[in-house]
């Protein structure tokens, strides 16, 4: 048995979760067991640069696992978006004009589908309704702008395609649990107490 665990250092990692398969099931993958076989060899050993291979060989495996042809449900909800005709078209022009207000019926209009069928397709390959993830997507991308602290948070807000900063207030708390101007704050005291602590 091997267990290990990946971090994931985006700050949005909600949205990454949900779009990630519960269980990926490989069986019978030559490529799977090489690397396996190559993360046991250098577990075993002592040789430089090993944290660094073993590092880049896990990455590698976890992707592998993703790409193990044991059936759709393995495969990220949001790669099996990218790779249909139609969806990937209303999936890029979200990922492009975050702050446009999008409806369904422009999105499916976008994938050139009806709206019903699109909401279906949408919803039966990513899991999540159009703008379900059209929000989650908004929300990582603001908790992206606030963690750079380049722009206010009415700036933010009319980026990521709200018409005020009290409805991105709203919204954003919703989503993260903590008022923008709260979470900012958080994250100020966070790397402060990351700086004290490296210079102890």
């Amino acid at each position: 048995m091997r267990a290990g665990h990946c971090r994931f250092e985006s700050s949005d990692s909600t949205l990454l979760l949900q779009v990630l398969p519960d269980v990926v099931l490989a069986r019978e993958q030559g490529r799977f067991a090489v690397l396996l076989h190559l993360l046991d060899d250098e577990c075993r050993t002592a040789r430089p640069g090993r944290e660094l291979v073993m590092e880049h060989l896990i990455e590698v495996l976890l992707v592998e696992a993703f790409r193990c042809d044991s059936g759709t449900s393995s495969t990220p909800r949001v790669a099996q978006g990218l790779s249909d005709d139609r969806l990937s078209a209303a999936l890029h022009a979200m990922h492009a004009e975050p702050g446009r207000a999008w409806t369904v019926a422009m999105l499916a209009a976008q994938a050139s589908l009806s709206r019903a069928a699109f909401f279906a397709r949408f919803n039966r390959t990513l899991g999540l309704a159009p703008m379900a993830y059209l929000s989650a997507w908004r929300m990582g991308l603001a908790r992206r702008l606030i963690e750079d602290g380049e722009l206010a948070i009415a700036e933010i807000a009319e980026r990521v395609g709200y018409s005020s900063a009290s409805t991105f207030t709203t919204a954003f708390t919703r989503h993260v649990g903590l008022p923008p101007s709260r979470y900012k704050r958080s994250l100020t005291r966070l790397h402060s107490s990351t700086s004290d602590a490296a210079q102890q």
